[in-house]
C-alpha cells in the first residue's frame, strides 16, 4: 500500500512540519528572489548571509542564548563532536567526567579517550540503560575539566528532567535528540551540540553553542598548535561558520524550523505539545500488561518512547501491520530491538492519536 504522507515516527532524519517542507519546496528554483535556487546559492553571497544571520538570531531568541555565547553551524553530526569537544577543551593529560546513559554517551567516552582521560563516573549499562542518574548517585572528579552528559537517549528512551550537578565544573551536553523540544538553560552549559536531524531540520548540519569559557579553552589549544584547522572552534567562530562551504540547504531549513517554532508558541509551545504527545502514548502503554515500556517512569523520554510487546513474537506482526496502516519508523534501534516512537517537534498529536488507536485495536486482536 502506498501513502501520500505517512505518520512518521522515525528516529532521524525525522519528520518536519509540513508547512516547513512546503516553504522549502517553494525556494528550490528561486531563493528570496535572487534568481538562484536554494541548492545553487553561493555561501559567500549576501542572500545566504541573510539566511545565516536570520537562523542565528532565531536560535538566540527561541533558546534564550546569552549574548556572549557563540553559535556555530558545522558538519559531521554529534559523532564528530564526541571527538571535537574533547580536542578543543582538553589539554594533554587532562581529564573529563562522563555520565554513561546509553550508546551515544559510550561513543562520546571512547572518542574523548583519544584526546585525554574520559572518566566514566556513572553507568546504567548493567541494567540495560533504563534510567538516568540522580545527582546523589555520582561524584564529580576534583581534577576533571568538565562534565559531559547526553540529555536524551534515543536508543533506550530515557531522558534527563533535571540539570546534572557538575560540582561547579563546566558542563558539555549532547542535546541532539531533544534540543528545542524540552526546557534547557543554555547559560548553565558551556558546550551544547546537536545534530539537526531530529528537531531542527535535515541531516548534515550540527548546531554548536559555546560559552566564553569554551571558546577561550579552544583558543588556548589553537595557540598551542594542537588543533587541525577544520576541528578548531576558533577558526569557525572567526569566520561566522563560513570558513568552508557549509550545508547551505540544511541551514536554510533550520532557519525555517525556528521560524515555525516562533510562530507556534516558541520553546514553551513545543514543550507543551511534546508533553501532550508523550503522555498520551505512555498512558496507553501503562494501561495493560500487553505492553512493556523500557525506561523507568522517572527517566522516561518525551522524545523517544521505547517498548516491547510482552509476547515478543508479535512485534514483527505489529510493525508490519503498522506500516500497512501508514504508521512508519516504529522499529526499534538495531542494537535494542522492540518498538520505538519518536515524537519530535514535527510529529503531530494527530499522528500519536492514530498510533494509539491502532495499538488498542492490535491488542484486542492479539491480546
Amino acid at each position: 500500500m502506498s501513502h501520500s504522507r505517512i505518520h512518521n515516527f522515525g528516529a532521524g532524519p525525522a519528520v518536519l512540519p509540513l508547512s516547513v517542507v512546503e516553504e522549502v519546496q517553494a525556494t528550490l528554483p528561486n531563493l528570496s528572489g535572487s534568481g538562484f535556487g536554494l541548492c545553487e546559492i553561493s555561501h559567500r553571497s549576501p542572500t545566504f548571509q541573510t539566511v545565516v544571520d536570520s537562523a542565528m538570531d532565531r536560535i538566540r531568541r527561541v533558546l534564550s542564548v546569552p549574548d556572549d555565547y557563540t553559535i556555530l553551524f558545522l558538519q559531521g553530526g554529534a559523532s564528530l563532536q564526541f571527538y571535537m569537544t574533547a580536542l578543543n577543551l582538553l589539554k594533554p593529560n587532562e581529564k573529563a567526567d562522563f555520565l554513561e546513559t546509553g550508546g551515544w554517551s559510550k561513543k562520546a567516552i571512547r572518542e574523548a579517550n583519544r584526546v585525554g582521560q574520559a572518566n566514566n563516573i556513572w553507568s546504567d549499562s548493567e541494567n540495560g540503560f533504563r534510567s538516568v542518574p540522580n545527582n546523589s548517585e555520582y561524584s564529580v572528579s576534583e581534577d576533571s575539566v568538565y562534565l559531559h552528559y547526553t540529555s536524551n537517549n534515543t536508543l533506550m528512551g530515557t531522558q534527563y528532567h533535571h540539570l546534572p550537578d557538575s560540582a561547579g565544573k563546566p558542563i558539555v551536553v549532547d542535546a541532539s535528540s531533544d534540543i528545542a523540544g524540552v526546557a534547557i538553560d543554555v547559560s548553565a552549559h558551556d558546550v551544547i551540540y546537536a545534530g539537526a536531524q531530529k528537531n531542527l531540520g535535515p541531516s548534515g548540519v550540527t548546531l554548536i553553542i559555546l560559552s566564553p569559557w569554551a571558546l577561550s579553552r579552544a583558543k588556548e589549544n589553537s595557540d598551542l598548535g594542537n588543533l587541525p584547522t577544520m576541528l578548531d572552534y576558533t577558526i569557525h567562530a572567526s569566520k561566522g561558520s563560513l570558513f568552508n562551504t557549509p550545508n547551505t540547504f540544511g541551514i536554510f531549513v533550520l532557519d525555517c524550523v525556528f521560524k515555525w517554532l516562533e510562530e507556534n508558541g516558541g520553546l514553551e509551545g513545543a514543550i507543551a505539545r511534546n508533553r501532550a504527545k508523550s503522555s498520551l502514548l505512555y498512558e496507553e502503554l501503562d494501561r495493560s500488561n500487553f505492553w512493556s515500556p523500557h525506561a523507568k517512569k522517572s527517566s522516561r523520554s518525551v522524545m523517544n518512547v521505547t517498548w516491547r510487546i510482552s509476547d515478543q513474537s508479535l512485534e514483527s506482526v505489529f510493525l508490519k501491520e503498522a506500516e500497512e496502516m501508514g504508521l512508519g519508523g516504529l522499529k526499534g534501534h538495531r542494537e535494542v530491538g522492540g518498538i520505538r516512537a519518536s515524537l519530535y517537534n514535527g510529529c503531530t498529536i494527530d499522528s500519536v492519536e492514530v498510533l494509539v488507536k491502532f495499538m488498542r485495536d492490535f491488542e484486542k486482536r492479539h491480546g
